[in-house]
């Protein structure tokens, strides 16, 4: 009997910790279960944008249109115009209200009432910068600029027919093709006359705006292109950090362009050339001297300083119309007509490169284009026809340095491997890109 109770009694002491263990796992199971729901619970994002939260406000966008101003803008958005010359003239001295241009988007930040008032106006004059005029509680303006983003990429490719068609045949941009056949090679490689089977290598950079827009590659860092079999290198190295003045050099530090880019439009045509004896229908087609090289472009293409020099005019008359001058030294100066606008003002120093205008027809011209002026002592002079001089060299008390600097470029250059050389029925070439997510830099 006493046996028989012992072993009752151990039953029930096994049931009570099967059912407490049992119990226990519940608890944990209840536990984990919790911390995944609380896991699983997602914190929505901010939708921030010009360091605004824009779900707190009604957004209105648009682009300024023809006859458009600050004022009408918000005056058909419920602010009366006594308060509209107050937030001009409280912030005057930040932005010129009258600079707003056709085309270019702006935001309106509205309050979230029955008459969608007006808390802020953000107006962006290109794709970086933006200008916020915020009137919400006190007046004020000021510039800022979107977050940008760089990513270092390497890509190959091998001609079939021209440069152009090869990248875009990747869909790379043509930029590139601009960068190396108009800067980086152009006094080196006839981009005209490339071989089928000639290729190339580079690393460059793109550049993205809010991470997602792209804004076309920033530079090259470097390139090795192989025409008729000979290699070129191409390294870029700033000989002048001061003025921020860069160059491509070879890899025996030999500088690869001449002191005057060809021309001061990408991607145009030569309309008219230097011409003493030239009939102008402008003029009656009577002969008259033609002492420029005209290139055609759209209206408001860039136009760039040719080389580095000081702007000595930035002016306009009735024939030349909006123009700039740069002298680049004793011996050069270079003139551009016809600009739309001007972009630069006496005494600036200017980059080769650097956009002083834009191609318009303003004076005495027939359609929009830019008319090039080239001065050697002082005599206008066909650029074409001189024998223009090498850009500057390295200093010698560089040139140990360059050496230094390229080699980990070139040993990076040298390990990226070409696409096939085959051409499958002239077939696009397939793209090879390579991506170097370990090169990204940001600058606000």
């Amino acid at each position: 009997m006493d046996r028989e109770r012992k072993r009752n009694v151990g039953n029930k002491y096994i049931i009570l910790l099967v059912c407490t263990m049992a119990f226990m796992g519940c608890k944990e199971d209840k536990k984990e279960d919790t911390l995944e729901n609380i896991a699983a619970i997602e914190i929505p994002e901010k939708n921030i944008e010009f360091g605004f939260n824009l779900d707190d406000f009604i957004v209105k966008r648009d682009t300024i249109k023809s006859g458009d101003s600050f004022g009408e803008i918000l005056d058909r958005n419920h602010v009366g115009y006594p308060k509209i010359f107050n937030i001009a003239e409280q912030t005057k001295d930040s932005f010129d209200i009258r600079k707003l241009q056709i085309g270019k988007p702006y935001t309106l930040l509205c309050a979230k009432d029955s008459l969608e008032t007006p808390k802020c106006f953000i107006y962006q004059p290109n794709v970086e910068e933006y200008v916020v005029i915020n009137f919400e509680d006190s007046i004020h303006a000021y510039t800022n600029r979107k977050p940008i983003k760089y990513i270092q990429k390497t890509a190959t490719g091998i001609i079939n027919s021209n440069i152009s068609q090869t990248l875009e045949a990747q869909g790379l941009s043509q930029r590139l093709a601009y960068k190396m056949a108009d800067e980086i090679y152009a006094w080196t490689i006839d981009f005209r006359r490339l071989q089928k089977g000639d290729r190339f290598k580079v690393i460059y950079t793109d550049k993205y705006i809010d991470d997602t827009i792209y804004a076309g590659v920033q530079d090259v860092k470097a390139a090795y292109f192989e025409h008729n079999n000979e290699p070129f290198y191409a390294f870029e190295f700033v000989t002048d950090s001061v003025k921020g003045v860069k160059d491509y050099f070879s890899e025996e530090a030999k500088n690869l362009r001449r002191a005057f880019l060809k021309a001061p439009v990408k991607f145009s045509r030569i309309s008219s050339r230097y011409n003493l004896k030239r009939r102008i229908a402008h003029y009656g087609f009577r002969v008259k001297a033609h002492r420029g090289t005209d290139f055609a472009a759209p209206n408001g293409t860039p136009i760039m300083a040719t080389a580095n020099g000081t702007v000595t005019k930035s002016s306009y008359t009735s024939g030349n119309g909006k123009y700039v001058k740069i002298r680049h030294n004793a011996t050069y100066e270079t003139q551009y007509l016809h600009m739309s606008r001007r972009n630069v003002k006496v005494g600036q120093f200017v980059k080769q490169g650097d956009i002083i205008g834009f191609v318009g027809s303003t004076g005495s011209s027939s359609g929009n284009h830019v008319c090039y002026r080239f001065w050697k002592n002082g005599v206008q002079v066909d650029p074409f026809k001189q024998k223009l001089p090498e850009a500057k060299g390295i200093s010698d008390s560089l040139k140990v340095r360059y050496l230094e600097f390229i080699k980990p470029i070139k040993k990076q250059l040298d390990a990226i491997d070409f696409l096939e050389d085959v051409f499958e029925d002239q077939k696009p070439i397939e793209p090879t890109i390579k991506q170097n997510t370990n090169a990204i830099s940001f600058n606000n």
